[in-house]
Formats: C-alpha cells, structure tokens, sequence
C-alpha cells in the first residue's frame, strides 16, 4: 500500500507562483513514478507531469515552460513547482503512482488562480 499526502495550494493571482508537495509513505519510492493530475470544474481529471523513477519528466503542453515537476528521494517527497500562473489552472491538483498498474492517489489540494 502506497499513501500520498499533497499540500502547497492555494488561492494566488495570475502570474504567482505555487509549489506543492506531495509526501509518500509505504512503498519504494525511489522505483515509483508520479504523475500530478488536475481537475478543473466541468472538467476531466488531466495529467499535468510526470516523473520516473530515474529523473525524466514529461509534461503537458498547457504547462510547458511554467510548471516543473521534481522528486526528493531522501524525503520520498514529489514536488510541482508552479509559475507564471493563470485563471485556466485553476484546478484539484491530485498526486499519482501506479506501481505494479495499481492506481494509489492522494486526497487533492486545491489551487485557484483569480484576480
């Protein structure tokens, strides 16, 4: 059993910047692969980034440029570091990782964008 904890979000205005966390607890972490995951409102549940185990990261074009995904082995801690932040990101970011194709999420942290 793998458990993920998120926190970082938040209300922020366009152009802030946010970084949330995602803690993991209970399985191997150094051989797991993330994804953070959003949902915005009326919206299906989208990949944003993604991180394997030995450091490559993908991310969704929507966010190229402006969020980096990153990983703390020695705190089993996944990162979403977020800039330039705009209305449309507005979302539940969620934490992911699907070891051995079990899909194990974490409880969600809302982050809105708005002026």
């Amino acid at each position: 059993q793998v458990q993920l904890v998120e926190s970082g979000g938040g209300l922020v205005r366009p152009g802030d910047s946010l970084r949330l966390s995602c803690a993991a607890s209970g399985g191997t972490f150094t051989t797991l692969t993330f994804g953070w995951f959003r949902q915005g409102p009326g919206k299906e549940r989208e990949l944003v980034a993604s991180i394997i185990s030995s450091g490559p990261t993908n991310y969704a074009d929507s966010v190229k440029g402006r969020f980096t995904i990153s990983r703390d082995n020695a705190k089993n801690t996944v990162y979403l570091q977020m800039n330039s932040l705009k209305p449309e990101d507005t979302a539940v970011y969620y934490c992911n990782t699907n070891p051995a194709k079990k899909n194990y999420w974490g409880q969600g942290t809302q982050v809105t964008v708005s002026s």
